[in-house]
C-alpha cells in the first residue's frame, strides 16, 4: 500500500466521515474497499459513513452498471455550529490544498535525494 500511512491510534483532527468524503471527491467511482484501505477503516464502517452521507444530503448515489456513482452536493453547509456557513466544497478544496503542497514537498525531496552532491561527479 505504497503512499498510505500506517495506522494511528489516539483521536486526529479530521474525522472518519470527512476522510471518506475527501477520498470521494477524489474519485467519484471508487470502490467501497479501496476507500476502507485509504482511510484505515472497515468496509462496513465506509457503508456507514456513505449511508449517512447520503442521507443527510451530502452526496448521492447513482447505480452505474456494477459499481456506485457518487455525486457530492458541494454547496451542502457543514453541520457543527463552528462550522456555521462552511460549505462541503469550501472544506474539499481545503483539504486538496494541503494534499498538492504535501504531494509537492515529498516530489522536491525526492528530487533532491536523487541529485548528485557537490563536489561529486
Amino acid at each position: 500500500m505504497d503512499g498510505v500511512p500506517e495506522t494511528h491510534t489516539g483521536w486526529t483532527f479530521l474525522t472518519s466521515h470527512a476522510r471518506v468524503l475527501a477520498a470521494i471527491a477524489e474519485d467519484r467511482r471508487t470502490r467501497i474497499r479501496d476507500v476502507a484501505v485509504r482511510c484505515r477503516l472497515t468496509e462496513r464502517a465506509v457503508q456507514k459513513i456513505i449511508s449517512d452521507l447520503d442521507q443527510d444530503g451530502y452526496l448521492t448515489r447513482t447505480r452505474e452498471g456494477r459499481t456506485n456513482a457518487y455525486r457530492i452536493q458541494p454547496g451542502t453547509i457543514l453541520r457543527h455550529p463552528a462550522e456555521a456557513g462552511m460549505t462541503v466544497e469550501a472544506l474539499l478544496s481545503a483539504l486538496a490544498q494541503h494534499d498538492d503542497r504535501r504531494d509537492d514537498r515529498r516530489e522536491h525531496s525526492a528530487a533532491a535525494a536523487n541529485s548528485p552532491s557537490d563536489g561529486e561527479g
